[in-house]
């Protein structure tokens, strides 16, 4: 297939030399980055924000939860709307201005949950509809995964393609690193005020789109057109019927709704198991972006040795052997129904082993999944196939909580969503024989 090659020759709107990639993977890494800072820090702190509203209204625990879950879900949720569209825009107007628009959308929202929590618990309604409102906009605003990603295949060739996605990884892991480390130490520089969180996201939004208007460059190629197509569900199906793209997808989803069952309930098994406090929990979210950043820089040096398949095929075994070491810690912690007063200092190095061999894992799956559809999807419509592949990971970041969420209250030892995602894993190796045989 062909690609868009670094050298000024082939990108006229690039700016000369090897400053043009540099600049652009270095606007996608923030971009990344910043999405994820953002989501990093309003996990371990938006439910206990929007407790204050949920009681003023006099809403039931039930139907609390099921309010704390919308805000969860409604930022995965339009991603999974928009991404495609997101996709299919920088394929016809270029990755510069969406990417731009996507940095202006995480300003301003973050901006609106910073001024949310400040409505008085007398206006719940007020407060609630202005964090609703922030979430949808973040989510939008950060449906543009898909277009970094593109920007990253507008700048690699294929034998480089998969150490150049592995920076999404990277960027992934530092957001998620940062974010409740952020949130931590915010708070406490705020004097605990609630504002301080969406401020702090919103200034760094700034800071990188500043950076992206006065250094990014266009990196998609001249005279490639996405086309004048319709943002419907026939372009996504188009999509997934391309040769070995639909199995990736599949592949892709599978995995983030195993994952994100580990991520929805990791607080509440630290709580069961450990009797960690909020503030512990922040810490320990921090420890699992770190070495989600750590295990992506190590993905670059092995993409050199080895193919995009066999890491795929080894992130998926390491995801199996690490979320099977925590339904195993929880199975021994919580399988009376009870948190164990004093717990071995070897049952908490077996939590923290088998989170980082799982987030190891994903790390691997992550890059891999991108690089194999960039490679095997049309060059003209790289940021529609992308887009694609992202709107199904955030289809499956919008069940993966859920159905964690639902299974680990379904039995006191706490082990279902372990089990579940271990069962999902296992389908996906099922699946991998499939993409052996294609080009």
């Amino acid at each position: 297939m062909a690609v868009v090659p670094s050298s000024p020759a082939s990108a006229p709107s690039a700016p000369d030399g090897a400053t043009a990639p540099r600049s652009a993977l270095l606007i996608v890494f923030l971009t990344v980055f910043i999405d994820l800072l953002g989501f990093g820090i309003v996990l371990p702190v938006m439910p206990r924000q929007a407790e204050p509203y949920l009681n003023a209204l006099g809403l039931s625990p039930l139907a609390g939860g099921i309010v704390i879950g919308l805000l969860f879900s409604s930022f995965s949720l339009m991603q999974f709307l928009v991404s495609p569209l997101w996709g299919r825009l920088s394929d016809r107007y270029g990755r510069r201005p969406m990417l731009l628009l996507s940095l202006a959308g995480s300003v301003v929202f973050y901006a609106v949950y910073a001024g949310a929590v400040l409505v008085p618990p007398e206006r719940a309604a007020l407060g609630l509809g202005l964090m609703m409102l922030a979430r949808v906009g973040a989510g939008i605003a950060g449906a543009s995964v898909g277009t970094a990603a593109a920007v990253i295949a507008d700048c690699t060739t294929p034998d480089n393609r998969a150490r150049g996605m592995a920076l999404i990884g990277i960027a992934f892991g530092a957001g998620f690193t940062l974010g409740p480390l952020i949130a931590y130490f915010g708070l406490a520089v705020f004097d605990r005020q609630p504002w301080g969180v969406g401020a702090i996201a919103s200034l760094l939004s700034l800071v990188a789109f500043l950076l992206a208007l006065f250094v990014f460059r266009e990196t998609r190629r001249p005279g490639t057109h996405g086309g004048k197509h319709r943002p419907d569900a026939s372009r996504a199906a188009a999509v997934l019927r391309m040769p070995s793209v639909g199995v990736l997808v599949l592949i892709y989803f599978m995995a983030i709704v195993a994952f994100a069952n580990f991520e929805a309930t990791l607080a509440r098994l630290t709580e069961a198991a450990f009797g960690m406090s909020d503030d512990d929990n922040f810490l320990v979210f921090a420890f699992i972006g770190f070495m989600l950043l750590l295990a992506g820089g190590g993905y670059r040096p092995l993409a050199k040795r080895l193919s995009e398949t066999q890491l795929l095929a080894g992130g998926v075994g390491l995801m199996i052997l690490g979320l099977s070491g925590l339904g195993v810690v929880a199975w021994m912690l919580c399988g009376r129904g009870e948190p164990v007063p004093s717990v071995g200092v070897w049952v908490k190095s077996l939590f923290y082993a088998a989170s980082a061999v799982a987030v190891a894992g994903f790390a691997c799956v992550n890059p891999s999944v991108s690089a194999l559809i960039s490679k095997r999807a049309d060059p003209a419509r790289q940021g529609e196939v992308l887009g694609v592949n992202q709107s199904f990971a955030s289809l499956g970041r919008i069940i993966g909580p859920f159905l964690g969420s639902i299974l680990f209250a379904a039995h006191s030892s706490h082990t279902l969503p372990f089990v579940a995602a271990v069962a999902i894993l296992a389908g996906v190796a099922l699946l991998l024989p499939r993409l052996a045989s294609k080009p």
